[in-house]
């Protein structure tokens, strides 16, 4: 496998491009990192809340929006660059961002990288059953304590 990762970052036509847009590479490649994961593609879509409710509902049959999806992959290929996993996609409402934001009290810098590693950590077969983080209260399963692990560790970064 190599010794880097590809991350490819769009944003829904309908919406203007966040200003901070640029620093969420920088901060996906520092997670991939403390994951110690190489060779992977991974694709993100910055989405409003009704693209991610019709994602919801077709996918999970959840007729609402929600703040994040991961659609994992497992495709392997090679070029010249080496081999690669397309890990698969995370979708992430900006909509719903500020929502959380306030929800669990933290700023919405915070909360996207929240959504950011909580996408990576399910691209990579990681999963949290029917728990989810819970304004003041501790998480159990291993998915969201290497989360909050991950997130203690990169405190100091900032995207917005």
């Amino acid at each position: 496998m190599n010794k880097k990762n590809r991350i490819f970052i769009s944003v829904q036509e309908e919406i203007k491009e966040p200003l901070w847009l640029d620093k969420v590479e920088p901060f996906l490649v520092k997670v991939l990192q403390i994951l110690k994961i190489r060779g992977q593609e991974i694709s993100l879509l910055f989405c409003n809340d009704k693209y991610i409710q019709d994602l919801n509902k077709t996918y999970r049959n959840i007729d609402s929006p929600t703040d994040v999806l991961s659609f994992e992959g497992d495709e392997v290929y090679k070029d010249e660059e080496g081999k690669w996993k397309c890990a698969g996609d995370i979708v992430i409402s900006l909509d719903t961002l500020p929502v959380n934001s306030e929800y669990f009290e933290v700023d919405t810098d915070a909360e996207l990288k929240r959504l950011l590693v909580h996408g990576v950590l399910h691209l990579n077969g990681y999963d949290h059953g029917e728990e989810h983080i819970q304004k003041g209260v501790k998480p159990e399963c291993k998915m969201l304590k290497i989360q909050e692990k991950i997130l203690e560790k990169l405190k100091d970064e900032k995207i917005i």
